[in-house]
């Protein structure tokens, strides 16, 4: 692996999207974020965490070998459309799923790294690079709009997306969050960490719910429970991975109160994450109707904080 990064670009959370032409608009897609590297007839395709995931999608992998270009380094999101258009993380669980890499940007070409140009001349090199090759239906160009961020976010919403992120069209690649990216959701949403569930009532199989939290000054922190959302088949493997973990003592810090973790509590080792759906935080810090999404294998647990929306720009 000989990246021209030592982590992809990410995108901070803000409550409004910003306005100005000097602001790109792209759809913020719901899958699992991918880095491909081309080097020759080798394609490999790298996690937001530098994990090998090429095995995982083939299809991708082999499309990616076909582009015009011998050395290729590109970012994007590999994930399943449904019938409506929209990305599912739900679907993407499914390992017949077939998946779309969408791309958005292009680190390096055979004429180098691009990484200092800004974001207006990578997206037309990228755009012209997919169109030297014939139509690759796995590989997608993540088209953007101009300004006028609160429309798109608007209409973003209406069609049922999860969001939208933006971009500062003169900005250079940046890794880690330096404020040119930055996302505005739909529909809140983020990774917990799993540190136990409550065992089944009544017909259901698997488990009850899970509780989750986040960290904070290296502290996990009990932010509810998520009952709602699982399809059977996610029950049960869940529950599998679940048992696998189990441990007798709590890894919150402070331990959840009885009350609010109900009876028949189970812990474990607080190393798998889900991604989670929610209305809102409570004012005790808490999730205001919870609902499971999926497992994020992409994510490691202690990277695992609490979304702030911060001021565009700030």
């Amino acid at each position: 692996m000989t990246l021209p990064i030592k982590e992809p670009q990410l995108a901070t959370l803000v409550a409004t999207a910003p306005d100005g032409d000097q602001w790109f608009h792209e759809q913020k897609f719901d899958g699992y974020r991918i880095v491909a590297e081309r080097s020759g007839h080798d394609v490999h395709l790298y996690t937001r965490r530098f994990n090998d995931w090429t095995a995982s999608y083939p299809a991708v992998a082999a499309a990616v070998a076909r582009l015009a270009d011998t050395r290729l380094v590109l970012d994007g999101e590999v994930a399943v459309v449904l019938a409506d258009g929209r990305t599912s993380f739900q679907a993407l669980q499914n390992a017949s799923a077939a998946v779309t890499y969408f791309i958005f940007d292009v680190l390096e070409t055979d004429a180098g790294d691009l990484t200092r140009r800004p974001l207006e001349e990578r997206k037309a090199i990228l755009r012209a690079l997919l169109a030297k090759t014939p139509r690759e239906p796995t590989l997608v160009f993540s088209d953007h709009v101009v300004g006028r961020g609160g429309d798109f976010f608007r209409a973003a919403c209406k069609s049922g997306l999860e969001g939208i992120v933006s971009k500062r069209r003169d900005s250079p690649y940046t890794a880690g969050r330096s404020g040119g990216w930055v996302k505005t959701k739909c529909v809140r949403r983020q990774e917990l960490v799993i540190g136990g569930w409550t065992e089944p009532d009544g017909s259901r199989a698997g488990l009850g719910a899970l509780l989750v939290g986040y960290y904070d000054g290296g502290r996990l922190v009990y932010a509810g429970k998520v009952g709602t959302g699982f399809t059977a088949r996610a029950l049960t493997e869940v529950r599998a991975k679940l048992d696998e973990l189990a441990t007798a003592k709590t890894p919150f810090e402070p331990a959840p109160q009885r009350a609010w973790t109900g009876p028949r509590v189970r812990w474990v080792e607080p190393t798998l994450v889900a991604e989670v759906a929610f209305a809102e935080w409570t004012a005790d810090g808490r999730l205001r109707h919870p609902s499971f999404k999926g497992l994020r294998a992409d994510k490691r647990a202690r990277d695992v904080v609490r979304e702030v929306s911060a001021a565009p720009g700030a």
